[in-house]
């Protein structure tokens, strides 16, 4: 369940530290001209084998975590290259949320960006929601709540933060474009100032050529 407010569903254990975005998106995965057909590729060398066949341990081909909503991972989850595609892939695949100590820092920026939430939390917390989740008979259920930015598990419950602009996004369901286009108006009037200031610089590049010919 997802509104502007609130995440909840299916939590899945990932105790990885340093999963880098390589591994999160392989390379094979980034021929295409758009975003489609990323869940495939999501994990992929953790999710199949050498033969293309699903390894039935990992906790995401389980028949019981197939509606995962959330990741709780291990630190300095999205490390490595900058490739935004790890980002789409997770959404694609149906996760709105990661939870764990620290992120790549790229891969934050990338991830908030587009709507995907990453909630730091302490290691301790982390671990004690991994425990949690790999001791719980069914997959275990966790609520996000970015009114009071506050995060619930049957049996913890934790506060987290995020800046004032990321949160914004969330609450009113931007992505980095649309919360640019909510300055519309402020754009405008820093245009117009700086036209009027310096008229010889607008449309440069045009009128250059044009008089090239």
């Amino acid at each position: 369940m997802t509104d502007a407010t609130r995440i909840k569903g299916v939590a899945a254990p990932l105790p990885l530290a340093n999963l880098d975005t390589d591994q999160i998106m392989p390379k094979q995965f980034l021929r295409g001209i758009d975003k489609m057909g990323l869940a495939q590729g999501l994990l992929y060398d953790l999710r199949f084998d050498g033969e293309g066949q699903a390894r039935p341990e990992f906790v995401l081909n389980r028949p019981a975590f197939a509606a995962t909503r959330m990741l709780i991972a291990g630190a300095n989850f999205g490390c490595g290259s900058s490739r935004e595609h790890a980002v789409w892939g997770l959404q694609q695949h149906g996760i709105q949320a990661v939870i764990a100590p620290s992120f790549g820092e790229i891969f934050y920026s990338n991830a908030m960006n587009n709507r995907l939430l990453l909630v730091m939390l302490e290691p301790d917390q982390v671990q004690a929601l991994i425990d949690e989740a790999q001791a719980s008979a069914e997959p275990m259920q966790v609520s996000i709540d970015l009114q009071t930015m506050t995060l619930q598990s049957p049996a913890l419950q934790a506060s987290f933060s995020l800046a004032e602009r990321h949160r914004r996004m969330f609450l009113e369901g931007l992505d980095m474009i649309g919360a640019s286009l909510s300055h519309r108006d402020q754009i405008k009037a820093f245009a117009a100032r700086h036209w009027a200031a310096q008229p010889w610089l607008r449309d440069v590049a045009r009128i250059t050529t044009e008089r090239l010919g």
